[in-house]
């Protein structure tokens, strides 16, 4: 054949083979053999072996994994990613239900309601993105604004297309799982090289993707359920079960188990049915998302700050099992909060096997009366840290003995105290090298300090070899010292020292932020800097004059007030001046080059509420600072702006009532 013919037998190829994989891995049927789709795959790689530049994108010889991949590149989403709310109960069903129909009083009739309901696949959430019909990106949720580039390890998916039936633009929204039976294989593999075996199939579906080796990934036969489409460049279907159909027909592997529910109380049937056989599936299900079917009351109940009104997930009743308490050991925090936790014999709940629960407090020790030895009931409601639910006395040992709550710092051996009023234990050694390490964490994170490179490892690393004791050490640190420690070389030296200097310069939010003063929070931080504007003003400032600045209580301006009475404090403050150069942004005249044109920002208030869809609440908050405004988290007289997104709840009456400015999303856009 020549090139021309080769070309048309692999486009041949390829339409046959992409045909018979889906009905195999979406269908689940097949017309011809295993083994002849095997002969027809090893035709087209060696086609494509012999003219690689005839290699179509959406080859099914790309499935089986490329070379290994240095990182995961970053993804922004298109369509900002939701997490629905949870009910755990029927009551708590009816009462989301009983909210909507409240804000849909008027224009839509609760008896023209339909509920979609669809099983919740306990699995790894993905994010594809089809330009003319062709996968070009596969993103994980991320933080639901930004994801990782995983594209090359979900090619290996069978059931995942790489072309549509259809050459259109549109970005959907799955799940990635793994079957029982696999985790099953996988483990006996895994046995036979002597290494531990994996606890669940979520956990293994999510770190297959997250692997570096698409073929890894290959070698784990995932599968997928396509369930939402959350852009597209046609008219998107009238109903969620509309849409279901859509994307089955579009060539996505989709769910059938779903259900139309005329009514609450058939939800509720739905649920009841599947609570019952949930565990015959190949697939792991922890609940059914509930939708009102129809994309117009969907489009108008809209979203609260971080979920869809229109749909929640009805979870199944939380898993419960038996475990001893081998031991009950306390850690301490970043600001001397001592945690009790209670260490378990190893068990599996809700899929996953978990060793620790937190005891919280003295209190709740004692409400519990939970002892070392004791047998107790462990409950894990959905993703939520299990707890200890119960003690069974009757289970308990002869010799046993109520937990006495520790006296002194169980790191540093100082005096342990308990304000009136408050429930936590805290140590009073601020220099406890336990607070100092959490601390540190704290100081360098990204809304602090934002020194890249310095996470909790090498900050341990950097405190065990006694390169760190406070602080202001950070900004004393030399090349040299760095290179010279285990697993950091010239280069990982030569990074961590520029990400260092580039913080040196910083805002003095930032600043008072990353100082981890107890009460002080990133909000309470800003509004600090913007009344005070600079560190000396704030350092002498009084409780009496704080609590005068809007958010700030008696509780937090005392907090503020002892920090920096505190001489330990001060001395550390003077080192870190001496290295840091801490700028504050002040309004501006109009004349001023970088900012003459805002003269609309400087020197007001906005307030944000509901849902922005171009950009997050912090680039919001950012942008506006950056521009001379202040930002508010609460309405009144003396607002100049309201910024409203989707569903922007009782700040927009109150802004209405007060006459305050109200801009739309795209308004403050161009206002910025």
């Amino acid at each position: 054949m020549n090139k021309h013919e080769v070309k048309g037998r692999i486009d041949e190829l390829t339409r046959v083979i992409n045909y018979h994989r889906r009905l195999y891995h979406v269908e689940d049927r097949q017309e011809i053999s295993d083994s002849a789709l095997d002969s027809l795959k090893h035709e087209l790689k060696t086609l494509e072996e012999q003219y690689p530049d005839l290699t179509r994108p959406e080859s099914p010889s790309l499935r089986v994994g490329g070379a290994p991949l240095p990182d995961f590149k970053k993804v922004r989403h298109s369509v900002r990613q939701w997490s629905f709310d949870d009910c755990f109960n029927e009551e708590e069903l009816h009462a989301w239900d009983t909210r909507n129909k409240k804000l849909l009083a008027k224009g839509y009739p609760s008896h023209n309601w339909g509920y979609a309901c669809e099983l919740k696949i306990d699995g790894f959430k993905i994010v594809l993105t089809y330009k003319k019909g062709v996968l070009v990106s596969a993103a994980t949720r991320g933080d639901g604004m930004i994801g990782e580039d995983v594209t090359e390890n979900v090619k290996t998916i069978e059931s995942i297309p790489i072309r549509l039936e259809q050459d259109i633009d549109i970005v959907v929204e799955g799940e990635i799982w793994l079957g029982k039976s696999e985790l099953t294989r996988i483990n006996r593999e895994q046995e036979k090289q002597g290494l531990p075996p994996y606890a669940n199939p979520r956990n293994l579906a999510a770190g297959s993707i997250r692997q570096l080796d698409p073929k890894m990934a290959a070698s784990r036969h995932l599968d997928s359920y396509i369930y939402d489409i959350s852009k597209s460049e046609t008219r998107f279907p009238k109903t969620q079960i509309e849409e279901l159909e859509l994307l089955s027909k579009l060539g996505f592997k989709v769910n059938k188990n779903y259900h139309l529910a005329k009514n609450i109380e058939e939800v509720i049937n739905f649920w009841n049915s599947w609570k019952n056989k949930k565990d015959k599936q190949e697939y792991l299900i922890d609940g059914i998302v509930v939708k009102i079917n129809e994309r117009a009351i969907q489009d108008r109940l809209g979203y609260t700050g971080k979920a869809p009104r229109f749909g929640i997930a009805f979870k199944f009743p939380a898993e419960q099992v038996t475990t001893v308490v081998e031991d009950i050991q306390v850690q301490v925090g970043r600001t001397g909060t001592l945690t009790p936790v209670a260490h378990l014999r190893p068990v599996s709940v809700a899929g996953s096997t978990v060793a620790r629960a937190t005891l919280h407090n003295e209190d709740e020790i004692k409400r519990l009366d939970v002892r070392v030895g004791d047998t107790v009931i462990l409950e894990k409601a959905g993703d939520v840290i299990p707890d200890i639910i119960q003690v069974l006395a009757d289970l308990r040992p002869k010799n046993s003995k109520a937990y006495i709550f520790p006296i002194a710092c169980p790191v540093c051996g100082f005096k342990v105290e308990r304000r009136d009023g408050e429930s936590a234990h805290r140590c009073t050694n601020v220099k406890c090298p336990a607070r100092d390490l959490r601390r540190f964490y704290h100081f360098v994170s990204r809304r602090a300090m934002d020194i890249d490179g310095l996470g909790p490892k090498v900050i341990d690393l950097l405190v065990t070899h006694n390169l760190l004791g406070d602080f202001a050490d950070i900004y004393e640190l030399e090349q040299g010292d760095i290179e010279s420690l285990p697993r950091m070389g010239e280069l990982s030296a030569t990074n961590l020292i520029k990400a260092i200097d580039k913080s040196r310069a910083t805002t003095l939010a930032r600043f008072v932020y990353a100082l981890g003063i107890p009460n002080v929070g990133e909000e309470t931080a800003i509004d600090l800097a913007n009344h005070y504007a600079t560190l000396g003003k704030l350092m002498s400032a009084s409780a009496e004059d704080l609590v005068s600045i809007d958010g700030v209580g008696d509780v937090v301006a005392h907090s503020i007030e002892d920090y920096f009475a505190d001489r330990h404090n001060i001395k550390l403050i003077q080192r870190l001046i001496s290295h840091i150069k801490i700028a504050h942004l002040k309004p501006s005249t109009p004349t001023s080059p970088r900012l003459r044109g805002a003269s609309k920002i400087i020197g007001k208030t906005f307030v944000l509420t509901g849902s922005l869809v171009g950009l997050s609440r912090d680039e919001a908050k950012d942008h506006i600072r950056a521009l001379g405004g202040s930002v508010s988290g609460s309405i009144s007289k003396a607002t100049d702006y309201l910024v409203a997104g989707s569903d922007p709840g009782s700040k927009y009456t109150k802004a209405i009532k007060l006459g305050v400015k109200i801009l739309t999303e795209r308004e403050f856009i161009k206002l910025l």
